[in-house]
């Protein structure tokens, strides 16, 4: 999952850099969510590996 917001990242910058606003900030949007998403489900995995006793 953190591959891939760290390929929207880049899509939305090369889109930037091209001038896609559009598509920059649409990408942008999901690597932003995704990375949200990937340090939720880390907070958890890690909070029931420490609950569990491993």
């Amino acid at each position: 999952m953190l591959s891939w917001s760290l390929l929207f990242l880049a899509i939305a910058l090369v889109a930037a850099v091209f001038g896609f606003g559009g598509i920059a900030a649409t990408s942008a949007g999901i690597a932003q969510i995704l990375f949200v998403l990937f340090i939720v489900l880390f907070a958890v995995t890690l909070l029931m590996r420490f609950v569990r006793g491993r």
